[in-house]
């Protein structure tokens, strides 16, 4: 499946394909990560299912789309895996090159890239943060 921008109109969310083209990333995203020896060990306990489900939600969020998330928040999620710099500019990687590889447009990369920045310090570990 590929994602292709269609007008510059709308938001982000309408603008990908909505509901199917988030799912369809997300679904790639995580291929990714579980195959990354460096990342997969963060998921040996994590219900997959539950999880790509919490993404979708998240990720259609950030995109302008319907707020449906009702989990927890990110560092309360995050904070006791302990997660590195060096993994979290990992993982935000792998979700750059599968919205590349979707065809996702540009400035819809950027802005996502550009929340990933913003969140980072509630989702790596507090002893690595730039406010620690």
């Amino acid at each position: 499946m590929t994602v292709t921008e269609e007008s510059t109109s709308g938001s982000h969310f309408t603008r990908i394909g909505g509901a199917g083209a988030v799912k369809a990333a997300v679904d790639l995203f995580y291929d990714r990560v579980l195959a990354d020896p460096e990342l997969a060990g963060y998921f040996t306990e994590v219900d997959m299912v539950g999880q790509r489900r919490h993404l979708a939600l998240m990720l259609t969020v950030v995109l302008g789309g319907p707020n449906e998330y009702t989990g927890r928040d990110l560092a309360t999620a995050h904070q006791p895996l302990n997660i590195s710099v060096a993994h979290y500019v990992k993982v935000g990687g792998h979700l750059t090159a599968v919205l590349t590889q979707l065809g996702v447009a540009d400035d819809i990369i950027a802005d996502v890239q550009a929340v990933l920045a913003q969140v980072q310090d509630q989702v790596v570990a507090a002893g690595q943060r730039a406010d620690a």
